[in-house]
Order: structure tokens, then sequence, then C-alpha cells
């Protein structure tokens, strides 16, 4: 093989690993108390939203400001900061993921992700019902 080639191959394979690298995400999901130890690296966590607590929104005044109280499933607790507007359905969400730093008394959020609620099993059921009930006269009617 001539030297150019052998030099385009490596340079080709270099890139592939160099695409696979950045293409690839490492993170692994945290709880409150290892992000804590963790801090200003860039973590996910999983948690739900403390009700006990109040969600300070105000878009009115501040559109890009929310902040609330979070607990993991080991009770874990800490304050989260999102400089975004409010995410639609936050407090009816079963759990969501926070993509983010820890700081010193907060977490601070870059992205939020919710996981649906599960407001639409009543309407299934609903559906069930209806789906039972016309194929009884469905069959009644065919005789």
């Amino acid at each position: 093989m001539k030297k150019t080639h052998i030099i385009i191959l490596i340079g080709i394979a270099v890139l592939i690993v160099g695409l696979l690298t950045y293409s690839v995400d490492f993170s692994t999901y945290d709880t409150i108390h290892s992000a804590q130890e963790k801090k200003g690296k860039f973590v996910h966590v999983i948690a739900k939203i403390d009700k006990s607590e109040p969600v300070v929104y105000d878009p009115i005044n501040n559109p890009n400001y929310l902040s609330f109280y979070a607990i993991d499933s080991l009770g874990g607790k800490t304050k989260v900061v999102y400089h975004n507007s409010k995410p639609t359905d936050l407090e009816r969400s079963e759990r969501i993921v926070m993509k983010g730093k820890m700081q010193a008394d907060h977490f601070e959020c870059s992205d939020i992700l919710l996981k649906c609620p599960s407001k639409y099993k009543d309407d299934k059921k609903q559906l069930e019902k209806n789906m039972n009930e016309q194929a009884a006269t469905g069959s009644t009617s065919a005789q």
C-alpha cells in the first residue's frame, strides 16, 4: 500500500472514533445525594416534585425563572432552579428527569423532561367499556 492510502485509512479511523465518542451519551442517572457530591459536574437526576413546597413561577415579572423542590426515590431533597419557561403539566407529572449541575445550595437545571401523567388511564377504561357495550349490542342485533 502507498503511504497516502495508509494515512487516509488512519484518518478515517480517527474520524469514526471521534464521531462515536461525541454521539454516545455516557451519562448515568444520579441521586440527589450523589449529585451533591459531584458539585459543578453535569448530571441527570430522576425525581418528583415535592408538593408540600411551593412552585415559584411568575410569568409576568420573570418568565425565565422557575424554582421548586424535588425529592428522589431515596428521599433526598433539593431546591431546583430552572432558567426557562415552566413546562406544561409540571405539577401533574409523576416523575421528572432533570439535567444540570448541583450548586452549593440548589440544583441548577438546564433541561427538564417530564414523564407523562396517567391522565389517559380513565379514558382507556371508558373506551374499553364502550367497546364491550358496542360488541354486546352488535352481537344481539346481528341475530
